[in-house]
């Protein structure tokens, strides 16, 4: 029998982009040239969706302009995402639900895409505050997007700090190369199919585990870790048990993902200015055991911190809970899924790889 030599796609160029670099031998990652190391805590998310979505950092005049208009489509969305029934448990079932809901009409892509960015953060504030019984707080134009999402979900003007390590995670996950979610969105995109099509695909592949669902599970580790001096002990039984150690190892990255040093700073400027990390300590703990034990039992195997690693724990201590993480991963990734929709658009054709068949042939009914 034939083996499929292509299972995964592995190594296989789907597309040309602008949009994104990820070097997986060097530990880099770029979005349009800049290293997201520096963009990470240093540019808002508005300046980073413009840099993204046209190819230059805005001028402070195009900032402000941005800032209100996708402050604007918060507004304009919520009342159509409150009026929804409660429907689904699940975060990004919701999502699902709520976007499919905007019809595409929007003759300007980027029209279409603050609708979606705006209608993603709304939503996922609107399911949270609906989870834990109560009424959905309204949007703030004036406010900025990060803040604007902790507001809603939190209920008060949050600081300034909290707003910084939110819009540093939103940035940092903004894009990230041919990943599942993007490589969907942009198949559904290359069939000529609408903008929000494009967009509900994507959140349909970031719900699974394998990609977007991990960050949860970190944190449920970190607490039955409990203490810094029991991490090798936990780990070695989990090893031991089949089970794998949540947050380490990525497809891509041979050493440490650079989103999880981006995060680990932007927790430390976090206590910095005053929140503390409950978890941080421990979890720099986990993480050297855990590398220590997977290059001892995979050394030709590199498993290194990812990127959900050090988001379990930054969101945590911006105050969200464990249940609003993958939502907030899809915040932040909205912006990528709809440039990448535009660009499949200009510069793409349809996607229709072939399959190499394995299967009984010639059969006979007698």
């Amino acid at each position: 029998m034939n083996t499929l030599k292509v299972s995964g796609l592995d190594n296989v160029m789907f597309a040309e982009t602008q949009l994104s670099l990820v070097d997986g031998e060097a530990g880099r990652l770029l979005l349009r040239g800049y290293d997201i190391e520096k963009l990470s805590g240093t540019l808002t998310y508005s300046e980073v969706l413009h840099l993204l979505w046209w190819g230059q950092r805005p001028t402070p005049r195009e900032r402000e302009a941005l800032e209100q208009k996708l402050g604007q489509k918060r507004v304009e969305v919520f009342p159509r995402i409150a009026a929804l029934p409660d429907g689904p448990e699940s975060s990004m079932d919701f999502l699902r639900y709520a976007l499919a809901a905007f019809e595409d009409t929007a003759d300007d892509a980027w029209e279409q895409s603050l609708t979606l960015c705006a209608a993603t953060a709304v939503a996922s504030a609107v399911w949270l505050r609906r989870r834990h019984e109560m009424n959905p707080l309204p949007p703030d134009a004036s406010a900025g997007h990060g803040e604007d999402v902790l507001r809603m979900i939190q209920g008060q003007k949050p600081d300034a700090a909290r707003v910084q390590a939110l819009e540093s995670y939103l940035i940092t996950v903004m894009d990230h190369g041919m990943n599942a979610s993007t490589f969907t969105a942009r198949v559904v995109a290359s069939t000529g199919s609408d903008m929000v099509s494009a967009v509900v695909a994507g959140i349909g592949a970031l719900k699974g585990p394998l990609h977007g669902g991990a960050p949860g599970p970190v944190l449920d580790m970190l607490a039955a870790v409990g203490e810094p001096d029991r991490a090798r002990a936990w780990l070695e039984e989990e090893l031991q048990a089949g089970r794998r150690i949540m947050g380490m190892g990525h497809r891509i990255y041979r050493v440490r993902d650079p989103r999880a040093a981006v995060l680990e700073k932007a927790i430390e400027r976090l206590e910095q200015s005053g929140v503390k990390s409950p978890r941080l300590t421990l979890a720099r703990a986990v993480e050297k055991a855990a590398a220590a034990l997977l290059q001892e039992r995979y050394p030709d195997r590199p498993l290194k911190a990812n990127v959900e690693f050090y988001t379990a724990v930054l969101l945590d201590a911006i105050g969200l809970p464990a249940e609003f993480f993958s939502a907030c991963f899809a915040i932040g990734r909205v912006a990528g899924w709809c440039a990448h929709v535009d660009e499949q658009r200009k510069f793409g054709r349809l996607v229709r790889p072939q399959s190499q068949y394995v299967g009984p042939q010639d059969l006979s009914l007698d």
